[in-house]
């Protein structure tokens, strides 16, 4: 059947079970959003404030539901504010699929009105990525994109599609998805653009020789990495630790990818890392990391991190292996799999005399509190206790992020949606609209600083507009804390332009947008606003004050050794 490109492109969309697309309009895709308006019985679209906006809710959609997520943007500058979203979900593996559209064909290279090479600005931090010059290879095009963003290791795949070829006509058959790579055609385009949708199948031999350094091992320790929460191998994690009787920290994208109340949880490892986890990092004699890619906010000093211990490193993308850290002995493949393998075989361990040690220090900072001022703890303890435990959490860039992961015990992949490779300032809210779109059913709260907060506030009118329940719970402490922190310990307290001493008053903010808000200073006023915003049941901003000196503790300083704290 003869189709326009914009047609062909809800079609396809609706191939992939797409159901939700986060956007913005403009004159580029305006054929687009005129096909978009006939599919609205089938494929909701939420018009976001900001183009980043909507990158980030599309991001948010993607890591809550484990579909991929999708996000459209005019050219030009509507494309180019997608830049920070589609960083965000390449440094953390999520798969979105960026749909933008670009000038006509006989106006590309000329400077043309919101023209822009958005495929060769994004080719460093996408997957993958197309310029759509042909009609006629659009919804092949559309399917690749789909198959490399959720393949292997997620990601984000950018498609930027002419105009002219939206308004253009081609033959389309509507092909379900599971035969998409039945033919020659679409593997054809995959190779060309180097992609190779098969998983890499874990070698056996490396399973034997990874029992056999565990059977060996007195002092083991596990990091889950958020490979294994991408990966949805939550189960298969834990009765591998369980299995191993060893100690278990995770990485800030680790979090829910093994549950925090587990008795062998040792928390956070790293930079803002436990006691109990950098001290047993330190002391093992052999640490197995799954999904970890050892950042400099994990091994710090990677010439001394684990220094004692047999480094093992499971993970789906062998470009990953021995990048920062050199390994003892590492296994390609997908998380689940690999755990699935070595659980089938791996006997009961126990190391009690190991584990007495380790927790004997600390796996959760302590706070001097009934003095009057809120402290995260308190804070995130009445959220705990108020809110049902399968409760998903977004958060910002900052302290308040910190303090999330360690005071919040997650339970399952997805529920905790944080930037965590990037480290981007307002992804928080718009993280939240994708996550309550794609679970309805579950409470969402967005934790963020005042800092980060003022940068994508304007998402409140997203929240507002499609009436969706999003509690923000701001940690207000007139400062951006986290690099308040760093001048404080590092920087001899020169306070260069990190004071916040000026506008807005959040609650008005939100009352402004039609929402309601309150400011807390007491456990008793944050449990009050807390109650009121559950129970009201849309949009409500909670806006707690808490000291400008509070700190995230512990902390050891970027590229020293794991156990020399510099705060505990």
């Amino acid at each position: 059947m003869q189709m326009t490109g914009a047609k062909i492109l809800m079609e396809c969309l609706l191939e992939q079970g797409v159901d939700t697309v986060f956007g913005y309009p403009g004159g580029t895709i305006l054929n687009v959003y005129d096909e978009l308006y006939n599919y609205s019985d089938k494929i909701r679209h939420i018009l976001t404030s900001h183009e980043q906006g909507a990158s980030h809710a599309a991001d948010g959609y993607a890591r809550s539901t484990g579909k991929v997520g999708v996000c459209f943007a005019t050219s030009g500058p509507g494309a180019t504010n997608l830049t920070t979203g589609i960083a965000t979900a390449y440094s953390d593996s999520s798969p979105v699929v960026f749909i933008t559209c670009n000038v006509s064909e006989n106006l590309i290279g000329k400077d043309s009105f919101q023209e822009v090479d958005i495929t060769g600005i994004t080719m460093p931090i996408t997957k993958c990525n197309y310029l759509v010059k042909d009609v006629n290879k659009l919804a092949d095009t559309v399917r690749a994109a789909f198959a490399i963003a959720k393949s292997g290791r997620p990601g984000p795949v950018l498609l930027d599609i002419l105009k002219n070829v939206t308004a253009e006509t081609a033959d389309f058959v509507f092909v379900p998805k599971e035969r998409h790579f039945n033919g020659g055609k679409l593997g054809a385009l995959l190779r060309r653009s180097a992609h190779d949708l098969k998983q890499p199948e874990p070698n056996k031999e490396d399973i034997d020789i990874l029992l056999e350094m565990i059977q060996a091992s007195e002092k083991p320790m596990l990091i889950c990495g958020g490979g294994v929460v991408r990966g949805r191998a939550d189960k298969e994690f834990t009765a591998f630790a369980e299995r191993m009787d060893a100690p278990t920290a995770i990485t800030v994208m680790g979090a829910g990818g093994f549950y925090g109340r587990n008795k062998l949880a040792t928390g956070m490892v790293g930079m803002h890392g436990s006691q109990a986890s950098n001290i047993a990092c330190n002391e093992c004699d052999l640490l197995i990391a799954v999904g970890c890619r050892f950042s400099d906010r994990v091994a710090l000093d990677p010439a001394s991190f684990a220094s004692q211990a047999k480094i093992v490193q499971i993970d789906i993308d062998r470009s990953e292996v021995d990048k920062n850290v050199h390994t003892t002995h590492h296994i390609i493949g997908d998380a689940k799999q690999v755990l699935t393998m070595l659980n089938a075989r791996l006997k009961q361990q126990d190391h009690t005399a190991w584990k007495k040690h380790v927790f004997s220090y600390k796996t959760e900072t302590e706070y001097d509190e009934g003095n009057g001022t809120l402290t995260p703890k308190e804070v995130f303890s009445t959220i705990a206790r108020m809110t049902p435990e399968e409760t998903m959490v977004t958060t910002d860039v900052g302290q308040h992020q910190m303090w999330t992961l360690q005071h919040f015990k997650y339970s399952y992949p997805g529920q905790l949606i944080t930037s965590g490779g990037f480290g981007t300032m307002g992804f928080g809210l718009g993280a939240a609209i994708g996550a309550k779109i794609g679970n309805p059913d579950k409470i969402v709260v967005h934790i963020t600083g005042d800092g980060s907060f003022r940068m994508n506030c304007n998402e409140l009118a997203t929240v507002e507009h499609y009436d969706i329940p999003v509690i923000t719970v701001i940690f207000d402490n007139r400062t951006l804390g986290m690099v308040r922190q760093w001048q404080t310990l590092i920087y001899n307290k020169h306070y260069a332009e990190t004071t916040l001493d000026r506008g807005p008053d959040f609650v008005k903010l939100a009352e402004a947008y039609g929402l309601k808000g309150k400011r807390v200073t007491t456990v008793q006023e944050m449990e009050q606003a807390l109650d009121e915003a559950l129970k009201w049941g849309h949009g409500y901003v909670i806006d707690c004050a808490i000291d400008i000196d509070e700190m995230v503790r512990p902390m050891v300083g970027g590229g020293s050794h794991i156990t020399k704290f510099i705060i505990c």
